[in-house]
């Protein structure tokens, strides 16, 4: 019998130190032993489970076997002439020690059906060697592990797709690795802001990308990149937002440089625009100084080509528009001197604008409309992002 004294102290000491339910705690344990009887009293092929009574200490000990169809089970014609697949065929090869044929199991319980287990009770035992004990040891250990990493993959899964509060801990050869309590995130070269330095001990947001069980445990790959992360810090310090008054319904970005984002509401009375804005402009500023000074650009989104399109290519004035269903294209016409601003720095602002509406956008003069500007014209972007979960 276990010392129950000693025992349930423990298991609620590991399960707050490790963050763990007390049953799965006690899960391991039995495990353990089980894992130490059989390497002190059983055989290798053996199948032992163990259970603690957690109000009495008491602990028990059988033998499983699996009931089986004999047609299941590889003939020793088979066996002999090596004819067969282990991987490819569904049948087993009969062993005594964890196997019982069906027949033999329904003498035992009528009612077992292939594939079901047979306990057989186990005298208790309670002396154990050094070597059992460190048997029982490697396997509750690696009992937490596995129990430890599935609750941090369930707690991060819940999180995919948000965005999560770190701490730099570590950099790398320009990987960025981040404390985000229980586990750690890992920023790639490829998803950092360009142009933003990073610093030890400094505390950042992250948009969560995805989870990946590889290696020593599951890592969370991070991004200050994505175009999501700006969405998403929009809905955080945009009430309206959050509670689906106000919808971000297009979103482009070039990260570290500038963001164009479209906005709708489904309330009349309420301005999207200045619902995103803040009172002084408080709300985009919190967000524009979390992403280092990086541009956003807020419009109405519209169902009207030209008028979207118009008010995506802003601060420039539009004169006029031409839209071309068929080519699903849209030219709008700028007045010279405005020209420079509509198709803005290495033809960013027009890209920009094509990738939030989805049209091609062609920006002509209007006092030459018949003349092709260089770099006027930018194409849509087929791949655009689903901002909805």
């Amino acid at each position: 019998m276990i010392d129950l004294k000693l025992l349930n102290p423990l298991i609620r000491q590991i399960s707050e130190e490790r963050g763990l339910p007390e049953e799965q705690i006690l899960e391991a344990i039995e495990a353990a032993l089980a894992a130490a009887y059989k390497k002190e009293y059983g055989k290798k092929s053996q199948i032992i489970k163990a259970k603690i009574d957690p109000q009495t200490g008491a602990t028990q000990f059988w033998q499983v076997k699996i009931a089986v169809d004999p047609n299941e089970i590889f003939t020793p014609e088979e066996v002999q002439e090596a004819t067969f697949d282990k991987n490819e065929n569904k049948k087993i090869l009969f062993n005594p020690e964890k196997h019982l044929l069906l027949e033999e199991a329904q003498k035992i319980n009528p009612k077992i059906q292939a594939g079901e287990e047979l306990l057989f009770p186990l005298e208790v035992k309670e002396d154990f060697s050094r070597i059992a004990a460190q048997t029982a040891k490697q396997v509750i250990l690696q009992k937490f592990h596995e129990l430890e990493k599935q609750a941090i993959l369930s707690e991060f899964k819940e999180k995919e797709g948000k965005v999560v509060s770190g701490l730099i801990q570590r950099i790398e050869k320009k990987v960025i690795y981040v404390d985000l309590g229980k586990t750690f995130g890992v920023l790639f070269p490829n998803e950092g802001i360009p142009g933003e330095h990073y610093q030890v001990g400094e505390r950042k947001k992250f948009y969560v990308l995805r989870l990946e069980d590889k290696g020593q445990g599951p890592a969370i790959i991070l991004s200050r990149a994505h175009p999501k992360f700006v969405s998403k810090l929009f809905e955080m310090e945009v009430p309206e937002i959050a509670e689906g008054v106000v919808e971000i319904k297009s979103i482009s970005r070039e990260p570290g440089n500038r963001t164009k984002i479209a906005v709708s509401s489904n309330d009349e009375n309420i301005d999207p625009v200045g619902s995103c804005v803040g009172q002084k402009g408080t709300r985009v500023a919190t967000i524009i100084d979390e992403l280092n000074g990086e541009r956003i650009d807020i419009i109405p989104y519209s169902e009207e080509p030209a008028k979207y399109v118009a008010a995506a290519l802003g601060p420039a004035q539009v004169k006029e528009t031409e839209v071309i269903p068929e080519r699903r294209e849209v030219k709008v016409f700028i007045p010279p001197d405005q020209i420079s601003l509509a198709i803005g720095k290495n033809g960013q602002n027009v890209r920009l604008a094509a990738k939030l509406t989805g049209w091609k956008i062609d920006v002509r003069s209007a006092v030459a409309p018949e003349e092709e500007i260089a770099g006027g014209v930018a194409e849509a972007n087929e791949e655009k992002e689903d901002l909805k979960e």
